[in-house]
């Protein structure tokens, strides 16, 4: 009996990878230039050639079947291999392109303004950087590599530790001046900027700091560092900002900080990337030069 012949698109497949890193149809559609509905009917097409069920869907999340886990595990580099292929027979070679992915504030106050070092001493490796995406513990499945916050080096990354994030009380120099502290109190300090993702960072300060903030103070919560900076430099309050990250402010007298007392999280900011790109050589290159601007950077 003849076997089957399976009409398995490396489309199909390309868009499966997608999806399972994106673990949302309309995430990969919007990364591939498709539809929802086109990812969705080439899933279900691949699912039904091969037999399997690839993901586990309900209304709120798209997860990976124990089958589909093993299919992407052998995929990704199968596809890596590919595309290496594909480059190594085209007319024009190049080093290839390098998709980047720093968090904003980070990207702005180091990242940015030493990043043309880089592209001097590599004027062949094209690179586009993405500096939208706030979140930590997460690198961007649309990112060759990523400098991100990490409360523990991610095991199923490759991953090199940068410098601790460490956070000072800041503010503009008039709020500076207003500040009073009296038997250990602290007054006048309010109101508190806070971001988000560290609602409590300033109880945490305040036991590291043995200084009392009045309770109940009027706080003011921004969902990006550069929002928490920019109110302090205007004078709305005072903030936890990082250290590192916030020297020009302080350099340039925009910022003051408040006191001497540092809140060294559990967090660190990390390079990291796939384990199956770590060996990619623009990638090398590109961890080569972070490292040896911003590690353990203070």
């Amino acid at each position: 009996m003849a076997a089957r012949k399976r009409n398995i698109s490396l489309r199909g497949l390309r868009t499966f990878c997608a999806a399972a890193q994106q673990e949302s149809f309309r995430e990969a559609a919007e990364q591939l230039f498709l539809t929802s509905s086109a990812v969705s009917h080439q899933i279900k097409h691949l699912e039904s050639e091969l037999g399997k069920k690839l993901f586990t869907r309900n209304s709120r999340s798209l997860t990976l079947t124990e089958d589909g886990q093993s299919l992407l595990a052998e995929l990704r580099p199968a596809l890596k291999s590919l595309d290496l292929i594909v480059e190594q027979h085209s007319a024009k070679k190049t080093r290839g392109g390098l998709r980047i992915s720093v968090q904003p504030f980070f990207a702005n106050e180091l990242f940015v303004p030493r990043l043309h070092e880089f592209v001097a001493e590599h004027p062949d490796i094209e690179i586009s950087i993405d500096t939208n995406d706030e979140s930590p513990e997460k690198h961007p499945s649309t990112a060759d590599i990523s400098i991100r916050i990490f409360k523990s080096p991610p095991t199923s990354l490759a991953c090199d530790r940068l410098f601790p994030l460490c956070l000072v009380p800041a503010g503009s120099p008039e709020f500076y001046d207003k500040i009073r502290v009296v038997g250990g109190r602290i007054s006048n300090v309010h109101p508190l900027i806070i971001h988000e993702s560290r609602p409590n960072a300033w109880r945490k300060w305040e036991r590291v700091a043995r200084l009392a903030i009045p309770k109940n103070v009027p706080t003011v919560r921004f969902d990006s560092m550069t929002a928490v900076v920019r109110a302090a430099e205007r004078g709305m309050g005072a903030a936890l900002v990082p250290l590192q990250l916030s020297q020009s402010w302080f350099e340039s007298g925009s910022l003051v900080q408040l006191f001497d007392h540092k809140l060294v999280t559990n967090d660190a900011y990390y390079l990291v990337c796939r384990p199956e790109d770590s060996q990619n050589e623009s990638i090398l290159s590109f961890r080569n030069w972070v490292l040896k601007n911003f590690a353990d950077e203070r």
